[in-house]
């Protein structure tokens, strides 16, 4: 998990929603604009953060050279 701390528009703190959003996400009770909702994410630009985040370090650690 290597999520941004902070959003890079408005400088909001939002590393700490990330659990939270892929918990409620893999449920699939609601959709995601019900989910950011109730995360207070209410910024476009917050909302992208967590929507455009790829965990990319689960592929890179395959190749550690060491």
């Amino acid at each position: 998990m290597i999520i941004c701390v902070r959003c890079f528009t408005c400088g909001k703190v939002i590393g700490n929603k990330w659990e939270e959003y892929k918990k409620l996400q893999e449920k699939g009770e609601e959709t995601n604009d019900v989910i950011l909702t109730k995360l207070g994410l209410i910024r476009y630009c917050c909302r992208r953060m967590l929507l455009t985040h790829i965990e990319a370090i689960d592929d890179l650690l395959k190749y550690n050279p060491s």
